[in-house]
């Protein structure tokens, strides 16, 4: 079968490899329909990360469900031929970090065990741009689509959508109708997404401060209110700030926007090294802050509902598709959320 694999700095090609076996009673094989490139993928293409060897591509997927081991195949929930989201982080579901909604952070794995990131978790665990994939755990791994929507519009469900929606989710039934403000510099998808998860759990208001004008352009038309910045000085302080991005300097913007008592949450990802971060301003202030990877298996049972009443629309994120055979250029281009699709 053919894989899609990073064999150096801005390389990509497709690879013959061995079809994967189930192995396992807990196991499903997916065939991959739409993969969306997360905010994290040019970062490990792009030679940043020292690359142990080539790696496949992809972690962001609406697949569909085409083997079952015995040990899930009566789940009705689960079938051959039903379209689910596979979550990027294999988790067992099961374990103590699993049972406590820290299943990015599995017992049974290493830290960063997913799809398509060798360079940072240094196992091969395949990628989504390919012909087919094994998941373990399918039962918690796999998270079926309602009936009748599209599965390009879902296509980054498993990771970019749920990192914007927990950076505000939780503060709103905390806090609910509160003003937002979603700071935007660099990961424009997930901001966008968490434009859309605060308007939709009632925030009074959404503020988007950010220096790229297509991403103001789009959280104007999803509904928030946009700011053009250097992230030089604020405007003014929220009772919550979502910070989107990969930059020191928009982080630093986030936590002087939140007001004393208030809520900063960082679903921010400094590749380039780390940021000596204004403790005592967050002391002094009460500020709650908050950083973390989200937990894919623990939160799309949260989310899903959102998307199936049509609270939640991430197709409307979505600013390029491509077919299938496009990729390997495609996945390079700047787009603020890419897709790939195959019928």
């Amino acid at each position: 079968m053919r894989q899609l694999v990073c064999t150096g700095a801005r390389e990509l090609q497709w690879h013959e490899v061995p079809q994967p076996r189930l192995q396992h009673d807990g196991d499903a094989i997916v065939r991959p329909r739409a993969v969306a490139r997360c905010e994290i993928d040019p970062f490990l293409t792009s030679g940043l990360f020292p690359m142990k060897a080539p790696f496949a591509v992809g972690h962001e997927a609406v697949v569909e469900i085409v083997e079952l081991a015995d040990g899930v195949s009566s789940n009705s929930a689960l079938a051959v031929g039903k379209l689910a989201v596979v979550a990027f982080q294999l988790s067992c579901g099961r374990c103590r970090s699993c049972g406590a909604g820290h299943s990015g952070n599995c017992d049974e794995y290493p830290v960063l065990s997913d799809y398509g990131m060798q360079p940072l978790s240094g196992v091969e665990y395949g990628g989504m741009l390919s012909d087919a994939v094994r998941v373990p755990h399918a039962a918690a791994m796999l998270c079926p689509i309602p009936e009748g929507l599209d599965p390009v519009g879902l296509a980054s469900v498993s990771d970019n959508v749920l990192d914007g929606y927990r950076t505000v989710a939780s503060h709103l039934a905390q806090r609910p109708g509160s003003e937002v403000l979603v700071v935007s510099h660099g990961s424009r998808s997930i901001s966008l997404y968490a434009v859309q998860t605060a308007i939709a759990l009632g925030a009074s208001s959404v503020d988007f401060a950010s220096d790229d004008a297509d991403a103001r352009s789009l959280a104007s038309k999803l509904g928030a209110h946009p700011i053009e910045t250097d992230f030089a000085r604020r405007q003014k302080r929220y009772p919550i700030v979502a910070d989107c991005g990969v930059r020191g300097e928009g982080l630093r913007y986030a936590i002087e926007s939140t007001e004393p008592e208030g809520i900063c949450h960082s679903a921010t990802y400094l590749p380039g090294g780390d940021l000596a971060l204004p403790v005592g301003k967050l002391y002094t202030l009460g500020i709650q802050f908050h950083i973390g990877r989200a937990h894919a298996v623990s939160l799309l049972p949260e989310v899903m509902p959102l998307i199936a009443e049509r609270r939640l629309r991430p197709e409307e994120v979505t600013t390029r598709v491509v077919d299938w055979e496009e990729a390997p250029t495609a996945w390079l281009e700047d787009s603020i959320k890419l897709v790939v699709t195959r019928d």
